[in-house]
């Protein structure tokens, strides 16, 4: 048995996968604020998921943790996770003793990567390598080839929401001009849109499809960011697919058609970049799916050496 959890700014999803890789049990709480706060999720939440659904918590091996910010490599240790609080938590080594099972830290981009790689084998082999790409308050991605999680020499592979694509574009949080994050980051379009809403991304659209021009600008940024990021993961890592998840991928198939109709039109000139075919190498993560936190289980599975996550199946 397994436990992944996805720490996220107001909600951690944790599940539990057994030795076959099904996802057998699955709860969301509460994500409290702060260092303390957050280890203590962390702790409830895995002895919640054994007491509301019935998971076997004696038989659990690892814990894999999903969270916002920057994870030193080789360690449990997450620095900058400023939306929940956190400017420098070693948090392996805080829930480990407590748990009373080895626990092992990673970026939530990058573990939801590895979740969606595995859950591609539901419906048939997974690709040999895919990008996913996280269009959130901000944009990153995280990289699986063969089924290896690449991190990069620094931890830094797959941030390409910092790609500057446009030298007079809008100011990005980074200080920087025209990153792709300036441009698709919801937390950026919130702030350019500056009309209050529980949905600002959504109201842009809806007033885009209504005429409004500055909606219309900012929705075409959008599609622009997604697809610079795209064409970015394709031409450097040339993975199979690009999966889109987050909070913008909510759009569903009115983010999709846009993105694809920029994809093509910045391809029409040139034939090489149409012999990717970049459209059709783009997916959305399935609503409500738990990739995150099924990635964490397998990133607490790696020091395991009876474990192979490519031969995992995963079901739920």
């Amino acid at each position: 048995m397994r436990i992944g959890l996805d720490v996220g700014g107001t909600k951690t999803d944790v599940v539990a996968v057994d030795d076959a890789g099904a996802i057998i049990g699955r709860l969301r709480v509460a994500t409290g604020w702060g260092p303390d706060a957050v280890v203590d999720t962390v702790v409830d939440a895995v002895r919640a998921l054994g007491s509301e659904t019935g998971v076997d918590l004696g038989a659990v091996r690892s814990v894999g943790v999903g969270i916002p910010g920057q994870v030193e490599p080789g360690t449990g240790r997450v620095v900058h996770a400023v939306n929940l609080g956190v400017d420098e938590l070693d948090l392996a080594a805080a829930v480990s003793p407590r748990l009373g099972v080895p626990v092992r830290v990673e970026n939530d981009v990058k573990a939801a990567a590895l979740g969606a790689h595995a859950l591609h084998a539901v419906s048939g082999p997974p690709p040999r390598s895919m990008a996913y790409l996280n269009l959130g308050t901000g944009v990153a991605a995280g990289i699986v080839s063969d089924g290896t999680l690449w991190r990069g020499a620094r931890g830094a592979a797959g941030e390409v929401g910092h790609i500057s694509i446009d030298p007079n574009g809008p100011v990005c949080r980074c200080g920087q001009r025209g990153c792709i994050e300036a441009f698709a980051g919801g937390g950026a379009i919130a702030e350019r849109w500056g009309r209050r809403s529980a949905l600002p991304v959504r109201d842009v659209f809806d007033a885009a499809d209504a005429g409004d021009p500055s909606a219309q600008r900012l929705r075409a940024g959008l599609a622009r960011g997604v697809a610079a990021a795209v064409r970015v993961l394709v031409l450097t890592a040339d993975v199979d697919i690009v999966v889109l998840g987050g909070g913008v991928t909510a759009l569903g198939d009115r983010l999709m058609t846009d993105v694809a109709a920029e994809l093509s039109a910045s391809a029409e000139a040139s034939p090489f970049m149409r012999s990717l075919h970049l459209a059709e190498r783009v997916e959305l993560l399935p609503p409500g799916s738990p990739a995150a936190a099924l990635g964490a289980a397998l990133v607490g599975a790696e020091g395991d050496a009876t474990h192979d996550t490519e031969e995992a199946l995963v079901h739920g």
